[in-house]
């Protein structure tokens, strides 16, 4: 499961003198949070958020006169507001590492570099959920198992043999401590009606 299977491609960008007021009025319309800069050569060179261009906004307790406002609002670019330098993920990684990449940084998104490093999408929080779901079978159906069983070579092959014959959509873990790990499963077709009792039935502790 790589980025390229998900991002987000030929995102809508902005230039570092792009005025922070149009920056606004593109996310508004687009309806997206983030905007990638690119520089006059097509080179990424920032990344803007609407937090980032919101922040910018004089308080509604200033003193100054709605010209002065005006004024002020038509010299401030996104050249001043964006991050840099920009943390990035590439076509070809895999999702979970630009996931953890995007949580160790606090960032809700990433542009997407190419082999020659151009820009050539985004990934961002609403991609990985849907990779997440997509993975877990959500839209496919079935019934969802949550199995627990030692931590040990030949548990999920257990596990598999009892769920026959319904089919295993998808197949999750988590857990490791003390000795045990969770199995998240969904499945479906023939026997899925019964499928929690054969699973029992083998000496499987069925959470759910």
């Amino acid at each position: 499961m790589l980025v390229r299977d998900w991002m987000t491609r030929n995102p809508v960008t902005v230039t570092p003198d792009t005025p922070v007021m149009d920056a606004l009025k593109i996310l508004k319309e687009g309806g997206f949070r983030r905007l990638p800069v690119l520089d006059g050569h097509g080179r990424l060179v920032g990344i803007t958020t609407r937090k980032d261009l919101k922040d910018a906004m004089p308080s509604k307790a200033t003193t100054l006169s709605v010209w002065e406002l005006n004024y002020l609002l038509s010299k401030l670019t996104v050249d001043e507001m964006m991050a840099r330098p920009v943390i990035t993920a590439a076509e070809g990684e895999y999702m979970e590492d630009a996931a953890l990449r995007m949580q160790e940084h606090h960032v809700g998104g990433l542009p997407v570099l190419n082999d020659a490093g151009q820009l050539s999408g985004i990934i961002t929080t609403m991609d990985i959920l849907r990779a997440f779901t997509g993975i877990l079978g959500m839209r496919e159906g079935g019934q969802r198992l949550t199995l627990d069983m030692p931590d040990v070579p030949g548990s999920l092959e257990k596990a598999t043999h009892a769920i026959l014959p319904s089919n295993i959509i998808s197949v999750a873990t988590f857990g490791g401590e003390n000795g045990r790990r969770r199995f998240v499963m969904r499945v479906s077709g023939e026997g899925v009606r019964d499928v929690r009792d054969r699973v029992r039935a083998a000496g499987i502790d069925v959470l759910d």
